[in-house]
């Protein structure tokens, strides 16, 4: 079968590769499409980072470069193991992506995110979503509705990091959110918190996000920092208050600064940005307000409540899908356009076989 595989730094190859054998435990899946996520982003302009460098096995998985590419998935399945009597062949299926020691129980409560050495499939070895074809074990298939449409189903695993954040925040429903960055993940975070019923303000300077946030209706208001103090602008609308909840989605420090004025006292902000450089916190103003600053990464137990929020018709997930390529122009359709024309795109998915 064709599979992307990363060497490393700017050397990505389709290539040729065995298909994987179904084994105990396992479930086999027909790949429909697989999204392109900021972190292959990273991986082929800074890495190797979550990609084991070649020479260095990754403990869990024992694979290091090259390794197959991609997380963000959808797909049918065709086969089951011997002793998996819960999926059948034909089901469309979305993939949890984690690469987890098999003693870390994956159940409500428990925090296998933050499981020593946790990687992701498609990163840390185990195969990955731009190939044809996968074998996964079968703690982390999830079912989804037959009319939910595949292309649509690869964004459910980042829309899984924003329901992550929201849960991390304590954000409830007829609370205020800001969230700070319309990026793919500002968008998706967004899209959540107004599923989950809060009032939505964003942040962005971009015209075509914020044309996007408006689109997609995940925002009651689009500020542009350019134009208006989003902080006080945040507050004029609750009544001096400020909003409840916060996220940084754009690892940009003047962010951080306007979620810290923008937050009521005793009010959450959540980091869901990666950082590629150490920011500025201003402290006095997080102690003075009580403002609880959290992190987040991944997910856990998210995927299920994802789920159900698409097939109920509370989040559509087609207006973010900003590009549809085939593995061949994974490169320069895909990586380049990001890279370069980043501000047009939510999403570009990807079709293994086309």
């Amino acid at each position: 079968m064709r599979a992307a595989r990363y060497y490393d730094r700017k050397d990505i190859r389709i290539e040729e590769i065995d298909e994987p054998q179904l084994k105990p435990g396992h479930v086999a899946i027909d790949v429909a499409w697989c999204g392109i996520c900021g972190t292959d982003l990273h991986e082929y302009l800074e890495g190797p980072i979550f990609v084991p460098a070649h020479g260095h096995p990754h403990p869990i998985s024992g694979e290091s470069a090259p390794v197959t590419l991609g997380h963000e998935f959808s797909g049918t399945v065709t086969a089951v193991a011997d002793d998996v009597s819960d999926l059948t062949s034909g089901q469309k299926v979305v993939v949890e992506p984690y690469i987890i020691r098999e003693d870390v129980e994956v159940k409500p409560g428990v925090d296998y995110q933050l499981s020593p050495d946790m990687n992701f499939i498609g990163l840390g070895g185990r195969g990955g979503g731009l190939s044809e074809k996968i074998v996964v074990e079968r703690r982390w298939v999830h079912p989804i509705a037959d009319h939910v449409p595949l292309d649509h189903a690869a964004l459910i695993e980042p829309l899984a990091v924003g329901h992550h954040a929201f849960v991390r925040s304590g954000g409830k429903a007829g609370g205020v959110a800001v969230v700070g960055g319309a990026g793919p993940i500002g968008l998706l975070t967004a899209a959540v918190l107004k599923a989950e019923g809060l009032t939505v303000f964003i942040s962005e300077l971009s015209e075509a996000r914020k044309a996007k946030a408006r689109e997609t209706g995940v925002a009651d208001e689009v500020f542009d920092p350019r134009e208006v103090d989003v902080a006080a602008e945040v507050r004029r609308r609750t009544d001096g208050r400020g909003a409840d909840v916060g996220f940084e989605c754009s690892s940009v420090p003047v962010v951080l600064d306007m979620l810290l004025d923008a937050v009521r006292p005793a009010g959450v902000i959540v980091n869901v940005s990666i950082w590629g450089h150490k920011p500025a916190v201003d402290m006095p103003k997080l102690v003075l307000k009580e403002i609880a600053l959290l992190g987040t990464i991944g997910y856990a137990n998210d995927h299920r409540r994802v789920i159900e929020l698409v097939e109920d018709g509370k989040i559509d997930l087609g207006p973010f899908i900003t590009g549809r390529i085939g593995l061949d122009g994974l490169v320069s359709e895909g990586f380049e356009q990001l890279i370069n024309n980043n501000e047009q795109h939510v999403k570009i998915i990807v079709d293994p076989r086309a």
